[in-house]
């Protein structure tokens, strides 16, 4: 949304690790952050009504067990208010949201069980290096992205890892 000056960040109860990393960036870029947080249902319909109200033109949607949890209305909200929104988890990509991109589930899985095997075969838990995700998913839901009225770009269709029709 490059036309978008003011970017609203919704998260959890108690979510703010991020938050700083965020500001940083939303400054460097010269775009207004609205950050608001949620801990039930009526406070998620209360923000997306505020980010409304001052002006949003985009979202960003935290991930956490929360709004993991709540991605439904999440996603309802967001094509009601005609808010386009990026989250941090494929899901909610597939449940309706415009795009996502996040570490990948499946590698990180993978990876459990690798580390499982090892500690089986009596490597000591505290001797193994903590590792970092390699591996992202890009998803788009064109879909989405026609109902919001926006053409995605055919490099980031290309770019993507999934692309919902």
């Amino acid at each position: 949304m490059p036309s978008a000056t003011t970017i609203g960040v919704l998260d959890g109860p108690d979510d703010h690790e991020d938050r700083g990393d965020v500001e940083v960036a939303a400054r460097a870029i010269g775009q207004r952050l609205i950050v608001l947080s949620a801990s039930n249902a009526s406070e998620i319909q209360a923000a997306f009504a505020t980010f409304v109200q001052r002006g949003v033109g985009a979202l960003i949607i935290a991930s956490n067990a929360f709004t993991f949890s709540n991605r439904n209305e999440i996603v309802a909200l967001a094509a009601q208010y005609k808010l386009p929104a990026s989250y941090g988890v494929r899901e909610n990509a597939t449940a309706g949201g415009l795009i996502s991109y996040s570490a990948s589930i499946t590698d990180a899985y993978r990876q459990v069980g690798v580390y499982a095997g090892r500690i089986l075969k009596g490597e000591k838990p505290g001797d193994l290096p903590v590792i970092q995700s390699t591996k992202f998913e890009f998803v788009i839901n064109l879909n989405t992205a026609k109902r919001l009225g926006l053409t995605v770009p055919l490099i980031m269709q290309m770019t993507a890892d999934e692309v919902i029709e």
